[in-house]
């Protein structure tokens, strides 16, 4: 059946989405052998204990073939003859046969055990390290929860199949060829007539293993984009609220989890006709067996003792074609969950620094825009900025939204690399100073105050990780911070959320800005720090932004005009370029796009 007629189970509606067809075409293995391939370069890290685990594997495998021709031996040699005494031994031999293939099968599972969890550990490691080494551009197009299901949901694929299949198909390979070898010594004609299920085996492989693979894939990327909108909608909540919006909310997330049930009732529904497949030609490998065994004994061409061997290989023989075929799903899993977290690990990292570039261990804070523009993909953002901020002073950045203020902050920060022009810090081009060293001399308070979990003590010491209680303490008094804080039941150690759930939205700003003193940065960045913030807190934290602000550079996005008014040089944007810049004095004499744009907001209130 054609994928893209594959219905909806339980249901009779269509999925108002693409058919499963065209998303197969477009999840199709980029490279399967090359995902395989570094996989593998993981695993050949653990080369001791994959050694051992080879060791182990071979041991059992050519153990659980030696049972089954012993078992013939007694049957031919004693059973049948009855003659001879050394059947007591030969029984002996068997359990200690077992005994050690039981250990054999221990040890390899549990050394493969080990090999997994270092081989995920670094994955993990990798991944969440290049996340860090990402340009936010990268982060501003995804959705976090998506970015977070590969480092857990595709993981741990990778970690199922290290732990299940990795050492089964291993071993299935081996019995396979030592069952086939043994099999042909014993007896030709017979080894012939097992082998007439393989091509039957190969043809129901394919047939299934065509359809499941993109399938997987698509659940992979439906479970990514569910986990996306999950973190999404409850990191949201309060908005969904606001606006009664749960019931879309709902619905929308029906819409993706239906998607996403749709693809996995299909994976897993037709990988499942695989081991029903070998089950039926397993039987059918009995029957001939049988029949003709029976037929080769009658006319003495072969023992009865070779009859039972046949039985339990040809069992043998299909039971890994059986496993490998169960195996095969998982490892597909894994496959797609591999490639997604490699896409991740071959994304073009941010720009290195330049090899000129070096550290800056000190700075004015003098910074100028000489003609500098800038386009984001393919789009123009800035043209042609110009300015100059002495160090100690404070640049203020106004303009209707889309003008431009956030993207000069981002240059300013290196987020972003300018296209045309020149940026200098110090009158040195920024492109030669290493980012690192470049950041350090900066300071931000954002609007969306972020804190991690943990204390209070410990979000403001992100600051400076090896600032003392002491000077925590004193740059939450000149932040304003010092006195809620003192009220509250555990003081500095009061454990925060990561949304800062227990105290006011203006309280997590006064964290912010005693991280950002604490810091004590050349420069300082304050992106709508206070729009958030009701009046009488604004005061209190307008306050705190003073103390901060004083003896540094800074610059200054806000949308309300009033709180800019003391900058000693408000820059008017629009459309990329500068419209005005001057004094707030200056430019309400001037009565340009400023004048108006402050009038407005008056008549506003």
């Amino acid at each position: 059946m054609p994928i893209n007629q594959l219905k909806e189970p339980f249901q009779h509606e269509r999925i108002p989405l693409k058919t499963l067809e065209e998303r197969r075409k477009e999840k199709k293995a980029r490279n399967a052998a090359g995902t395989i391939k570094r996989i593998w370069s993981y695993l050949a890290r653990e080369k001791m204990m994959l050694s051992l685990v080879i060791l182990a594997t071979v041991a059992s495998s050519g153990l659980a073939l030696l049972g089954p021709y012993l078992i013939g031996m007694a049957i031919d040699d004693y059973i049948v003859t009855q003659e001879g005494t050394g059947l007591a031994m030969l029984l002996v031999w068997l359990v200690v046969i077992y005994l050690f293939h039981s250990l054999s099968i221990f040890l390899q599972n549990y050394w493969m055990v080990g090999i997994a969890q270092n081989t995920v550990y670094t994955l993990r490691e990798n991944l969440f390290t290049q996340f860090h080494r990402l340009p936010i551009s990268y982060f501003d197009k995804r959705q976090h929860g998506e970015l977070m299901s590969r480092v857990t949901n595709d993981i741990d694929n990778i970690n199922n199949t290290l732990n299940q299949s990795v050492i089964q198909i291993f071993s299935s390979v081996l019995t396979l060829v030592g069952t086939l070898v043994v099999m042909l010594m014993l007896s030709p004609l017979l080894t012939l007539v097992t082998m007439t299920v393989v091509p039957l085996m190969y043809l129901g492989m394919k047939w299934i293993t065509k359809r499941t693979g993109p399938l997987f894939k698509m659940r992979q990327r439906d479970l990514g984009e569910l986990n996306g909108y999950v973190e999404e909608t409850v990191s949201g909540q309060h908005v969904v609220k606001t606006f009664s919006q749960e019931n879309r909310v709902i619905g929308e997330f029906k819409e993706r989890n239906k998607k996403l049930r749709h693809t996995g009732f299909w994976a897993m529904t037709i990988s499942g006709f695989i081991p029903k497949i070998m089950n039926m030609l397993n039987f059918l490998s009995f029957g001939l067996i049988a029949l003709v065994g029976g037929l080769f004994a009658v006319k003495g061409i072969i023992t009865v003792g070779v009859i039972v061997i046949f039985t339990e290989y040809a069992r043998q023989f299909t039971r890994p074609l059986n496993e490998l075929s169960n195996q095969f799903n998982v490892l597909l899993s894994a496959i797609a969950g591999a490639e997604r977290v490699f896409n991740v690990m071959d994304e073009k990292q941010e720009e290195t620094d330049e090899e000129s570039a070096e550290m800056l261990p000190e700075t004015t804070g003098h910074v100028t825009f000489d003609d500098v523009s800038f386009a984001y993909e393919d789009t123009p953002i800035l043209n042609h900025i110009t300015f100059e901020a002495n160090p100690g002073e404070t640049i203020a950045f106004v303009g209707h939204t889309g003008a431009g203020k956030t993207t000069i902050i981002n240059l300013i920060a290196r987020f972003y690399n300018y296209d045309a022009g020149k940026i200098a810090l110090d009158n040195v081009d920024i492109k030669d100073i290493k980012r690192s060293s470049l950041r350090q001399h900066m300071g931000f308070v954002l609007q969306d105050s972020f804190l991690f979990k943990g204390t209070i003590m410990e979000n403001i010491r992100y600051g400076r990780l090896n600032a003392t209680d002491e000077e925590v303490i004193e740059a939450a008094k000149n932040a304003n911070a010092h006195t809620f804080i003192t009220r509250m039941s555990n003081g500095y150690r009061t454990v925060l959320d990561q949304d800062g759930s227990g105290i006011s939205q203006g309280q997590q700003q006064l964290l912010t800005i005693a991280r950002a003193l604490l810091a004590d940065p050349a420069i300082l960045i304050l992106d709508e720090a206070t729009s958030n913030i009701d009046t009488i807190t604004e005061v209190t934290i307008q306050d705190a932004l003073k103390r901060l602000m004083h003896g540094r550079t800074s610059f200054v996005i806000a949308h309300r005009l009033n709180t800019i008014q003391e900058a000693d040089k408000i820059i008017m944007l629009e459309h990329g370029r500068i419209m005005e810049k001057g004094s707030h004095r200056e430019l309400i004499k001037k009565k340009g796009h400023y004048y108006h744009l402050f009038q407005g907001q008056l008549t506003e209130v």
